[in-house]
Formats: structure tokens, C-alpha cells, sequence
């Protein structure tokens, strides 16, 4: 059977599969450049399944009878799935403050007090030059009167994309207490030496992520991933001061903010902060 390289996550991580057809060739600077050695080698399942004189790829119903069933069971499984079961807390917006960053702030802060596992956790969505949005899951490294502070490679598609188009969106949801928080707006890269001062704050692992580098590129094995991550984690606990000039942070400088208090009964508080004309402007929004 050979196998194809397809899709990959930020971090380089890549999905295989059966490859039963020809795959599109991707182009970009996210094209992969390499394949796995002896691909091309091996002669696909039907290949060597079909008779002599040809015929045509199975129907997916004759090579998964149970499709259906499947689709079925999980449609029940997500019908299922409850939300907001235990008591929520009360949000009342006549008196929340007339800036969102003390808000922000309260409410992460309750977040971690009610037990939600990595409440500074976030999704970034981005979009490249022609539009094509991105989204993954990071940590939020610091809110201030400046923005919401996160930092990556420059090189990641991350950093590409805010190259490209330094405008982006976050989003935290706090399940426990029923509440998510979602922002817009521009985003600004910090100076060399501000990067690095964030980057040396961090734990040794997170040094070691940045040292291994090459975030987003195509990896060829996981073996490559053991060596260079074993070589950085050496030298993170040799020199925690140690550089790393593609380390950048970066600010989302706030445009709208919108705070979302969960109701059981569906009756959601949203409470919408917008900035223009130097303040902020409160308005309530129908959930």
C-alpha cells in the first residue's frame, strides 16, 4: 500500500492515509518538500487487488457497509452531549466597567478559581494574503493597556499571516462557568529585546520548544523531531539565556470585545465593548 503525506497541524505534525488516488499537489510557501522514503515505491492496495483487466475503484458503500451506522451513532452521540448542566454565575452588564481589560481579567481570574483547566489558553484565527483564515489553540501570555500578548516564530504561518495581514481574532471559552470572551483586532510584533525578555520568563521547556524552531515546516519523521528536541532541551539547561531571533511577541491592540455569559434557560447575556472617537461603547447583543 503506499502512503501519502496530507493536511499537518502548526506544529509540522502530518496525517497519512491510504493513498487510493491521486492527491492534488499543494503549492505555496506551505507545500510540503519532501516525501517519506520508498513512496513511490510500493503499489497501491487496489493496484494490486485489481483483475488483470482493469476495472474501477470500489464504491464507498461496498468498502465500508457500516458507513451509515457510523454516521448515525455519532450524530446521536453529538445529540446527546449535554451543556451547562450545574448552576452558572450571574453576570449583570449595568455594571460591569466601562473598559473590558478589568473585566477580562476578573473573569479569567474566576475561570482558574472555578477548577477550568488552562483558562489562559486561546484560539488565534488569522488569514493569509488572499484571505484563507487559520485557526489554532495557544496560551495568552499577558493583557495590559497595550493588548492581549502572544508570541510564536516569525516564520510559523502564524507569523506569516500576521506579516501579511496584521489583523487577527482571539476567542477563550471557559466551559465550567458557561462563559467565553471573543476579541478583535490589530496586532503589532514587539522589538527584538522585548521577545526575547518574554521568551527567557517562560519555562526551560518552552525555551526548548523555541530552540528546535522550524515551526510549520514539513517533518520528515518523528525521529527528527527526538533528535533536535533532545538537543535543545541540552542546551535550554545549559544557557536559559540562550537566543533565539525568530522568537517574536506580539499584541492584539483591542478594536471590540465581547464578553458572553452562558444562561440554561438559553437566555445569554452578551455584552459588546467597541472602541472609537478615543473610548469605549457598551451595547447589549440578542444571543
Amino acid at each position: 500500500m503506499r502512503w501519502s503525506v496530507t493536511g499537518g497541524r502548526e506544529s509540522g505534525q502530518r496525517f497519512f492515509r491510504p493513498c487510493h488516488q491521486a492527491v492534488p499537489a499543494r503549492t505555496g510557501p506551505d507545500a510540503p518538500s519532501r516525501t517519506l522514503p520508498g513512496m513511490a515505491e510500493h503499489p497501491t492496495h487496489h493496484d494490486a487487488a485489481r483483475p488483470a483487466g482493469g476495472g474501477t475503484r470500489p464504491a464507498d458503500s461496498d468498502v465500508r457497509p457500516d458507513a451509515d451506522d457510523d454516521a448515525r451513532a455519532f450524530r446521536e452521540l453529538l445529540r446527546g452531549l449535554r451543556v451547562w448542566e450545574a448552576e452558572l454565575p450571574a453576570f449583570d452588564p449595568a455594571r460591569a466597567p466601562a473598559e473590558p481589560l478589568p473585566l477580562f481579567r476578573r473573569w479569567l481570574r474566576e475561570a482558574a478559581e472555578a477548577g477550568v483547566p488552562e483558562p489562559h489558553t486561546m484560539t488565534l484565527a488569522t488569514a493569509d494574503a488572499a484571505g484563507d483564515p487559520s485557526v489554532r489553540t495557544l496560551m495568552l501570555h499577558d493583557a495590559d493597556e497595550r493588548g492581549w500578548h502572544f508570541a510564536s516564530h516569525r516564520g510559523s504561518r502564524k507569523g506569516r499571516e500576521l506579516a501579511a495581514r496584521p489583523r487577527a481574532a482571539l476567542g477563550f471559552y471557559w466551559a465550567a462557568v458557561g462563559r467565553q470572551v471573543r476579541i478583535r483586532g490589530t496586532v503589532t510584533a514587539a522589538g527584538p529585546e522585548e521577545s526575547a525578555a518574554d521568551l527567557h520568563r517562560r519555562s526551560p521547556g518552552a525555551l526548548a520548544a523555541a530552540l528546535v524552531g522550524r515551526q510549520s515546516e514539513v517533518l520528515g519523521s518523528t525521529g527528527e523531531l527526538a533528535r533536535a528536541s533532545d538537543a535543545a532541551w541540552e542546551r535550554a539547561r545549559r544557557e536559559p539565556d540562550a537566543p533565539v531571533p525568530s522568537w517574536t511577541l506580539y499584541v492584539l491592540r483591542a478594536e471590540e470585545v465581547e464578553f458572553f455569559q452562558g444562561d440554561a434557560r438559553r437566555r445569554h447575556v452578551r455584552l459588546n465593548y467597541r472602541y472609537g472617537g478615543g473610548c469605549w461603547w457598551r451595547e447589549l447583543l440578542w444571543p
